[in-house]
């Protein structure tokens, strides 16, 4: 999954872009709110978390401006703890509101959500027949057995997996699981969607010629 983080303060957006990358994300971020509305609107993220207290535009004038484009899911962050706050965030258009300082597990576990929800996933559990995903733990296994996948096979898996019925173009899989210092390879996807079908089954995953992967419902 693809993140973009918004937040100039420089300690901070290091420490929560480490984090996340830990946890298996493609993270951009961006320093000013001109530099996120640019980022958020021109690629397909599959969650934003959105500073309030920016330079230039600040989180609640980027959030509205993306809003006239795009639903991208939106995790807001701040210091101020008003209520009425709180409240222009969510009627802005914002999914979630966090206040700093925050624990980092809870906003982990909010962005899950949040990207659970903009598919229509309610459970962390992902069950496809024989298989079962935990997108908290990032545990695959099969008939109750644990499969060992790499973190990109992984990431691979589960977006898949999240649109399952769907048709994934392979430039789709590029954009939201590499972040914007990723040297691509062509044929990346390819390879390690060879590896993912040997190890849970040649007929897990479905080539539609010409137009990507697919996961069945």
């Amino acid at each position: 999954m693809r993140i973009l983080l918004v937040e100039d303060e420089p300690r901070l957006q290091r420490s929560l872009a480490r984090a996340l990358r830990e946890e298996g994300y493609a993270v951009d971020t961006a320093d000013a709110g001109d530099d996120g509305l640019y980022k958020a609107e021109t690629y397909d993220y599959d969650a934003i978390l959105l500073d309030v207290m920016l330079p230039r535009l600040d989180g609640w004038q980027v959030l509205e401006r993306l809003r006239r484009k795009k639903q991208t899911p939106v995790l807001m962050l701040t210091a101020r703890d008003a209520t009425r706050d709180r409240v222009r965030g969510l009627d802005t258009g914002a999914d979630d509101y966090l206040v700093k300082p925050f624990d980092l597990t809870e906003l982990l576990a909010r962005l899950r959500a949040l990207i659970r929800r903009a598919v229509g996933q309610a459970s962390s559990r992902i069950e496809i027949r024989d298989l079962q995903i935990d997108t908290r733990a990032r545990s695959v296994s099969r008939a109750g057995q644990s499969i060992s996948l790499t973190a990109r096979e992984y990431a691979i898996l589960e977006y898949l997996a999240l649109h399952r019925g769907e048709v994934v173009t392979r430039t789709a899989l590029y954009e939201h699981l590499l972040d914007e210092n990723d040297d691509t390879l062509s044929n990346l996807v390819d390879v390690h969607v060879f590896s993912i079908r040997k190890k849970l089954g040649a007929d897990l995953i479905t080539t539609r010629r010409g137009q990507g992967y697919c996961i069945e419902a």
